[in-house]
């Protein structure tokens, strides 16, 4: 049951004073009556705050005496005054026998109507749901405000923090602190003390809509939260955190809560289209300069100074990982969820790589859910530093992500070579029942074989095969050449090759009838097939 000292704490009753001197207003409050008349002890229930001008009293105010003994045995609640209109102030001698009594009087100021005094109690008392909505829709249009005023996260929960009047913590969706309230500020223990005691199996709760949970506070007592999903994508939501929820004051309400979190979840879903429209951009600027490097072309763009807002920087070493993720019988077939898996893996990748690699461009691939590392330094126990992240990933969400590395090159312009490596790697990759969580490029055996022969037998074997595309010199030669042994790495498969060299399907078939007509060959007979791969192996070098 509420009681006065309830209804007084709320800030639209601050302007409401108790004269009178008590010890205690945890009185049980009912109803509300306003009146003026004296004998109104005969017509109103126990348990009531009555309200009145005092219009009768103006003449002799030391009457009111005789109204409070009436009240007494009702167990009147309090007796509330307004002033200004028939009496200017309530006489001392008043106020000191309400002490004496023990009924607490109010100073009811001329500025508040009664009427609507009484209405604001009684929608109080009753728990009114219009009261509630009022709340809520006010929720709603102070929220909508930060939204339109492009605020970021920390902005919008620490402003929800202060109508909540409690602790809220937001959560990514791989369960990190990414804004919180003011109240951890200075505290003993920071917002990631109280998520760090939530299991997988208490995020799974959650996930199903059981909001109430229990973990411990600094000193090791039971602590109630109020925890639910925030669902900006289908799959992996974002989550909010309410700190003690039983102390949030009226009138906030589930509905109100709900106003919020709508607000919240526009807030995020425009802030993860601002960063997925960047990354657009990124991959964009990935595939021109792929592009560029693959056309060999004598008027290069700069793409060093053009890249430095992605993460590029100068230096003699340049290697490309592929970035992807394994899926399971549930999951092979839900485009949707793997498009949002590869976006978190990407925004994973963004906030873990840093911490533990220094120079690494990341790229999400066009039109596909696998992502691009470039390691622009020599990093040792690469292989350690991947797996590690990839199970670390792997404990807090159901994601495997794995790495397909091509090899090292000393500049820019070789880049190309090390993603198509790595494409061969994700290929081979694709092959295995279990492929391990990173690996590395293996060149073909046979050619690292016959590279033991002389220099010049080998010489006379390429050109005597390959002839102007052996050591070409010429761009459209260079072209050709790349062009022809991409195809073979993808066992002649146009789709394939058209997606790694990012050129239409007709380019390569027009490209492989030229290179066919210059070596007067079919590139599919099994026997030229053998020897051109051999043949472009050996003179890569």
């Amino acid at each position: 049951m509420k009681t006065l000292n309830d209804l007084l704490t709320l800030p639209r009753f601050s302007d409401l004073e108790v004269l009178s001197t008590h010890k205690d207003l945890n009185r049980p409050l009912e109803t509300v009556e306003i009146t003026e008349t004296p004998d109104v002890a005969n017509f109103i229930p126990e348990n009531a705050i009555v309200l009145t001008t005092a219009m009768i009293y103006r003449d002799d105010q030391l009457k009111i005496k005789k109204l409070i003994d009436s009240l007494i045995p009702i167990k009147c609640v309090a007796l509330g005054i307004k002033v200004g209109r028939f009496i200017e102030e309530i006489h001392p001698e008043v106020i000191a026998y309400a002490s004496e009594v023990n009924l607490p009087l109010i100073k009811i100021p001329s500025t508040q109507p009664l009427g609507g005094l009484l209405h604001q109690m009684l929608s109080y008392l009753w728990d009114s749901k219009t009261q509630q909505m009022a709340f809520a829709f006010d929720v709603q249009k102070r929220f909508s405000y930060l939204l339109t005023h492009d605020v970021n996260n920390a902005r919008f929960i620490a402003e929800f923090g202060k109508i909540l009047n409690t602790p809220i913590i937001l959560l990514n969706p791989w369960h990190k602190v990414i804004a919180h309230s003011k109240h951890f500020s200075g505290t003993q223990k920071p917002a990631s003390f109280y998520v760090d005691q939530l299991s997988q199996k208490n995020f799974k709760r959650i996930d199903q809509e059981e909001q109430a949970l229990v973990i411990q506070d600094i000193d090791g007592k039971p602590l109630q939260i109020s925890a639910m999903p925030i669902h900006v994508n289908n799959y992996f939501p974002y989550y909010l955190i309410i700190l003690e929820p039983e102390k949030m004051p009226y009138p906030i309400s589930e509905f109100a809560i709900e106003q919020a979190l709508l607000v919240l979840t526009f807030i995020l879903y425009k802030n993860q289209k601002v960063e997925e429209s960047y990354d657009n951009l990124k991959t964009d600027f990935l595939n021109q300069m792929l592009d560029a490097y693959q056309r060999t072309s004598t008027e290069q763009q700069n793409w060093l100074d053009l890249g430095k807002n992605y993460g590029l920087v100068g230096n003699n070493y340049y290697q490309i990982a592929i970035v992807y993720f394994t899926t399971d019988q549930t999951t092979q077939t839900r485009e949707r969820y793997q498009q949002e898996e590869a976006q978190i893996i990407l925004n994973w990748l963004k906030e873990n790589l840093p911490l533990k690699m220094r120079d690494v461009a990341l790229f999400k691939l066009k039109n596909r859910n696998e992502s691009v590392l470039i390691f622009q330094n020599e990093h040792e126990g690469i292989t350690q530093v991947l797996e590690d992240l990839s199970q670390e990933l792997h404990t807090l969400l159901p994601i495997q992500i794995k790495f397909a590395l091509g090899n090292a090159y000393q500049t820019l312009d070789e880049l190309t070579n090390s993603y198509i490596e790595a494409s061969q790697t994700l290929e081979n990759c694709d092959q295995l029942v279990d492929a391990p969580l990173v690996q590395h490029f293996q060149p073909k055996g046979l050619a690292g074989l016959l590279k033991k022969i002389g220099d010049k037998d080998v010489h006379y074997f390429c050109e005597k095969n390959l002839k102007e595309l052996a050591y070409p010199v010429e761009p459209t030669f260079q072209e050709l050449r790349k062009t022809l042994k991409t195809f073979l790495d993808f066992n002649c498969e146009i789709t394939k090759t058209a997606k790694v060299l990012f050129l239409h399907r007709n380019t390569i078939k027009y490209r492989i009838n030229q290179c066919e007509e210059l070596l007067d060959l079919s590139i599919t007979d099994p026997e030229s097939n053998l020897i051109l791969r051999v043949a472009l192996e050996l003179s890569e070098n």
